[in-house]
């Protein structure tokens, strides 16, 4: 007798037909031209002497640790900024949870660049940030924000909260009330049943959130061009420079599969460090 197929693979059919073909056939084809020299629509292809090339050039290093430093300093920013946010969100009354999370949401309607532009708008000598500093008294005269990297770092933190927010509400969602209570019940103060019960059992969506936004701000393209232009490299860039200006693809496609192995490990390490935090 044949073996029942599930009804959950058929429903899962269509992502995953969408997926393989959109994400996974083309990541192969970069492998494949990465690794074994084969070449992509022409042009001359990446070899291993490319990988030693562009690992053992300083320039490039520094794209990588631009890129690093970039994607580590933005998420640990959003972080500090989501986890307190969703925390008060979840002990909101209902109707007042709503607003929170349509809040959230709202900026997700926008696209990349329009948000940028409005950074821009933002982060201006004469734009709100400065103005209202001054009016504060905090700053005597504008300080430059715009092009500079502590800029680039708040305006993308600005634009990836949402992503940083939601997991980790869900992941406190989730926790039965009743375990704060019981902590409560055997003398346990607040800062105690948060450091046992509250930030264990969220870490799942801590280090879902982390993972997102380390890989949407490593592989970010708009943000880093309006918010700081040429003077900041980072992979992404790179990357563009060598399929489009230089139509350099060897190099293109090595510095795609370093990005790539960024963003993959780590989605595997946080994946990896959640569920061993989960199985204890």
């Amino acid at each position: 007798m044949a073996a029942r197929v599930s009804p959950g693979i058929w429903l899962a059919l269509p992502a995953a037909t969408w997926m393989t073909i959109g994400f996974v056939v083309p990541v192969v084809f970069l492998i494949v031209s990465g690794l074994f020299g084969t070449g992509l629509f022409g042009g001359e292809a990446a070899s291993i002497a490319t990988f030693v090339e562009v690992l053992g050039d300083p320039y490039y290093l520094g794209v990588i640790g631009n890129t690093l430093l970039y994607s580590t300093s933005v998420t640990l920013i959003c972080l500090a900024i989501a986890y307190p946010f969703a925390l008060a969100l979840i002990r909101l009354p209902g109707w007042a949870q709503a607003v929170g999370m349509i809040v959230t949401l709202l900026p997700l309607t926008a696209s990349a660049i329009v948000k940028t532009f409005g950074i821009t708008i933002l982060f201006r000598t004469t734009g709100v940030v400065n103005k209202t500093l001054q009016i504060l008294g905090i700053i005597d005269a504008p300080i430059r924000m715009l092009f500079t990297v502590p800029g680039l770092y708040l305006g993308t933190a600005n634009m990836m909260l949402p992503f940083m927010i939601l997991p980790i509400y869900a992941a406190l969602r989730r926790i039965d009330p009743a375990l704060g209570d019981a902590a409560a019940t055997l003398r346990s103060g607040p800062f105690d049943r948060f450091l046992r019960v509250t930030l264990p059992l969220s870490l799942p969506g801590v280090f879902a959130g982390f993972a997102m936004v380390f890989a949407l701000v490593a592989s970010a393209y708009v943000m880093p061009t309006l918010l700081i232009g040429e003077r900041h490299k980072v992979l992404s860039k790179a990357i563009a420079h060598a399929f489009l200006v230089t139509n350099d693809l060897a190099k293109g496609t090595v510095l795609a599969l370093v990005l790539l192995a960024l963003c993959s490990g780590m989605v595997l390490f946080a994946a990896r460090v959640s569920r061993t935090g989960s199985a204890r």
